[in-house]
């Protein structure tokens, strides 16, 4: 049965230092918050390490009465301690607590298919926004640059609406890209300006797509590209946001596979 804790549990301290990188890396745990993320969570079979919520949001979630009866660690907070413990302005009550999955990189490399590399991206919206494309057009990994966003801040975890759980996330430098993708047989194109359009190819059974960020393009990056494609602009922007350029470059990589 739940536990009711007080605000000064030292098991809050440690929930609460998931908002930190840091704190992420040495528990190799993140939080995530909400109902419709849970459901996402449960959907995906995700495994909780734990959860934390308001005697409001006990008594109202079915799905949170059910894991607690199932054995997992249920603690109930009052609304301070919830408020706390969140990183949005106005928290649900209801926080979960899982562990971080990384596959290793020649994991990804190793089928059919295309995969999604964030170059170095920072932006956790963008970040977010990517891996809920992915998701949506059945890409089944994603490489995170190791100097980018952490891809289990909150922000990008709120982004990916889900996608997080169940797409197979790795971290990678350009060497080791360049080293994953010959091993398995992969071509690797950059999405960048002035390259041949992205809807005139197609595209080989194994594609690594790399998007770069959106004033630095891809930087160190383009050394692993085997060639480098672009989205048709006819308009007067020079550039895309890259969650929005990214999401149209897979959505090609997918409509032009052979």
């Amino acid at each position: 049965m739940a536990t009711t804790l007080g605000r000064h549990s030292e098991r809050l301290r440690h929930v609460r230092t998931l908002k930190t990188v840091k704190g992420r890396r040495e528990q190799q745990r993140f939080a995530f918050e909400g109902p419709t993320l849970l459901d996402e969570a449960l959907r995906s079979a995700t495994e909780l390490a734990e959860l934390y919520v308001t005697q409001s949001a006990y008594d109202t979630s079915r799905h949170v009465r059910d894991l607690d009866a199932a054995g997992t660690p249920t603690f109930v907070v009052d609304e301070r301690t919830a408020a706390n413990l969140s990183d949005v302005d106005t928290p649900s009550g209801l926080l979960a607590v899982a562990p971080m999955r990384f596959r290793a990189l020649g994991d990804l490399f190793d089928r059919d298919g295309v995969l999604l590399v964030l170059a170095d991206l920072n932006d956790p919206g963008n970040a977010g926004t990517l891996l809920r494309s992915a998701d949506a057009f059945g890409v089944p990994g994603v490489v995170f640059g190791r100097t980018g966003v952490d891809p289990y801040h909150p922000k990008v975890v709120r982004a990916a609406m889900g996608a997080l759980f169940r797409l197979d996330l790795a971290l990678g430098d350009p060497a080791d890209v360049k080293a994953a993708a010959l091993a398995g047989g992969f071509e690797v194109i950059g999405l960048a300006t002035g390259a041949d359009p992205l809807d005139a190819v197609t595209w080989p059974p194994r594609t690594a797509l790399v998007i770069g960020q959106e004033r630095r393009g891809l930087g160190p990056w383009a050394g692993p590209c085997d060639r480098f494609l672009s989205i048709r602009m006819p308009g007067q922007s020079e550039s895309l946001n890259a969650a929005v350029a990214g999401s149209i470059g897979l959505y090609e990589a997918i409509r032009n596979r052979p």
